[in-house]
């Protein structure tokens, strides 16, 4: 890999209207503050970026609700996140606002580049537009069926159920967010960035040269090259934004996603006056941490900006994660189905590393991943209170009983002594080639596998039992236990900085150099260390229950109300429903049909025989994860083909109003075949 003058680490702005919450920090802030300390123990020349993203559909939507304007809801929800971050350690060199006049001024100087160079084309398009209201509708106003996966609730510029990037006019039966009424379309001027144009440009950068990024950032971004782009308008008709800088053109903004990223430049300026050799020395390289929604707007949008104004440079990678769900559901902020982060530093007070901890061993890297509540108190007992904390306290507490806290001399080394002591280095390079490919759970194993290492041999040599008979040997095996707590407190740094810097104190160690990990002596002969004390303490289960209970109650507080349910359909006969054979059956295999984005092909074992069943739940669920669960199984629906394969029944699932998918299950497992009545 090319060794970089200097890094530019970015994190996705947070829409300033509404609180963090878990999904965010292992999809995007959890990895990003790995990485960045990662450098900054190496030594390297590195800067992380961050800010409130303060423009855009989401704000005013929020404002409108609540009666107030835009600028109290940014204020309110900035503050608030960017105290959450500094509570739990996200260490970024700057947390600014898209809402600054830095950011504004830098904003319109990239747009009147471009369009001075005759980057954009402008035309007159039709927009809808809600006559209730008296305005145009942006995209999130705007709501309808989703052309793709047939998700109602798609919005007019992204299905959330499959992914699809969509203009408002793709939608199935259309409706203004604003008054319900169906829309009309109405002729309005914008800008358009014709990213058809830069295809050559995208498809050498990416398709040639941008092999190594993770796989799901690479095939979406070749999925959408395939398909072919299409000018994407860069303003919209909208009081709340960066003011199109423009004559004649009052009550138009610079488009969210034109806006956005540049709020990494904006940042970078105004955290210090040398911002250009960050953005446009072509030996710093900058790296995007995103969610997977934001693939397309950092991967093919920003860079054709970028490129397009011919002084930037382009992001070397963009490690996107996937989505991270909450107790076998997904995250939802509308119905409060989230921990929020906030409410976490409140009811776990000094506990921000367990959760940096639990993020990233579950981090969401290639697949949709779960957060239960029983998950996070087994990985805080089990691993980081047994494991890490364990083998340290044992180190500590044996040196101060045997030796008065005054570190021992090491003594005469045996072969195992050796064994242990030539194991580190190793540890270290296995955890060095994981982040630098992104693989932040892989590097979370191998730094905690250090901890094992250190755990396994005080078992192995139990110097509790041999101080009486042997004084010497417990010398060297605390020396040597000690000098693995010295690299704990190294390698653990990026993952659980508290704990890092703890661990220091209780050794009386000041920092040591990355380099050094698995030198033998990193602590000497008769230094004193410190009392000591408990790295982690254990989650208790009724901690966990009260998380549980909150969930739950959110959940029965937040129900719809029936107005805003599916109507009823018409009354059926006894007869009609009784002729319905439903059973129980289990998916003993699931994968995904090619060339769809909504279909999985699932063998199920409904105890009568083993069948095919062709069912529309790719965009919630991803076929690992749903092998082995009992469903019930509409049986005697005569069988269809559907993209070839035959369809032999179909899984019964219940829809809530957003869209989000659930498996109708019994509750205790029954026997395949067993009829539902």
């Amino acid at each position: 890999m090319k060794d970089y003058k200097r890094y530019l680490i970015t994190s996705a702005l947070p829409y300033a209207n509404g609180p963090l919450h878990i999904g965010h920090l292992a999809g995007v802030y959890v990895p990003s503050d790995i990485y960045t300390r990662y450098l900054r123990l190496r030594g390297r020349d590195v800067i992380h970026v961050c800010g409130s993203d303060e423009h855009g559909v989401p704000i005013t939507i929020k404002a409108k609700q609540e009666g107030v304007t835009p600028r109290q809801i940014v204020d309110r929800y900035h503050e608030l996140n960017k105290s959450s971050f500094e509570k739990f350690g996200i260490s970024f060199d700057i947390y600014a606002r898209t809402s600054s006049p830095v950011h504004y001024e830098t904003a319109s100087e990239i747009f009147k580049t471009l369009y001075d160079k005759g980057e954009f084309i402008e035309k007159s398009t039709p927009q809808y537009y809600d006559k209730e209201a008296g305005q145009f509708l942006a995209d999130r106003y705007i709501q309808g069926t989703c052309p793709r996966c047939g998700n109602e609730n798609a919005y007019g510029d992204q299905c959330e159920n499959c992914g699809t990037s969509l203009n408002a006019t793709d939608l199935i039966n259309p409706r203004s967010a604003l008054s319900g009424a169906s829309p009309v379309l109405k002729e309005t001027r914008h800008w358009f960035l014709p990213l058809d144009k830069y295809e050559p440009f995208l498809k050498k950068w990416i398709l040639e040269e941008k092999k190594h990024w993770k796989p799901n950032v690479y095939g979406q971004c070749k999925s959408w090259l395939d398909h072919g782009l299409q000018p994407r308008a860069v303003s919209r008709d909208l009081g709340w934004g960066v003011p199109l800088p423009l004559d004649n053109t009052e009550g138009k903004v610079l488009y969210v996603w034109f806006d956005a990223p540049i709020g990494y430049i904006s940042a970078t300026k105004e955290l210090t006056p040398d911002w250009e050799k960050y953005w446009k020395d072509k030996e710093t390289r900058m790296i995007h941490f995103i969610g997977k929604d934001n693939i397309v707007f950092h991967c093919i949008v920003f860079p054709s900006v970028l490129n397009a104004e011919g002084t930037f440079i382009l992001p070397d990678n963009v490690p996107a994660n996937e989505f991270l769900n909450l107790e076998n559901d997904k995250i939802s902020t509308s119905r409060n189905w989230a921990v929020w982060l906030h409410e976490y530093l409140d009811d776990f007070p000094g506990k921000q590393d367990v959760l940096r901890y639990v993020l990233c061993a579950n981090a969401p890297e290639t697949k949709d991943n779960d957060f239960t509540w029983k998950d996070f108190q087994a990985r805080n007992n089990n691993e980081l209170v047994a494991i890490y904390g364990n083998f340290v306290n044992r180190a500590i507490v044996l040196t101060h009983k045997y030796f008065k806290g005054i570190v021992p001399g090491k003594g005469e080394l045996t072969e195992y002594d050796r064994e242990v002591l030539a194991g580190i280095p190793g540890i270290r390079q296995a955890l060095e080639n994981n982040l630098e490919q992104f693989r932040f759970r892989e590097a979370l194993k191998e730094a905690m596998n250090l901890a094992r290492l250190g755990n396994k041999y005080l078992a192995d040599t139990e110097p509790w039992k041999i101080f009486k008979t042997d004084p010497d040997r417990v010398k060297t095996i605390l020396n040597i236990s000690l000098q693995i707590s010295a690299s704990l407190s190294v390698i653990t740094m990026p993952f659980l900085p508290d704990a890092a810097f703890r661990l220091m104190e209780f050794l009386n160690i000041d920092n040591i150099a990355w380099d050094r990990v698995g030198e033998d002596d990193l602590i000497g002969e008769g230094h004193e260390i410190g009392s000591g004390g408990l790295l982690f303490e254990k989650v208790t289960d009724e901690e966990v229950e009260k998380q549980v209970a909150k969930l739950l109650a959110s959940r029965n507080n937040n129900k719809l109300p029936p107005s805003a349910l599916v109507p009823p359909k018409e009354n059926i006969s006894y007869e009609q429903f009784s002729a319905m054979d439903i059973r129980t059956g289990t998916i003993t295999g699931a994968e995904r049909v090619p060339k769809t984005k909504k279909l999985l092909k699932l063998t199920i074992d409904t105890g009568i025989d083993t069948r095919t069943v062709v069912s529309g739940i790719a965009g919630c669920f991803e076929p690992d994860a749903i092998t082995g669960r009992q469903v019930s199984v509409l049986v005697n629906l005569e069988p269809r083909k559907i993209r070839g394969i035959e369809s032999q029944g179909m899984i019964l699932m219940a829809e809530d109003p957003e869209g989000n998918l659930i498996f109708i299950s019994p509750e205790e497992s029954v026997e395949n075949g067993s009829v539902i009545k």
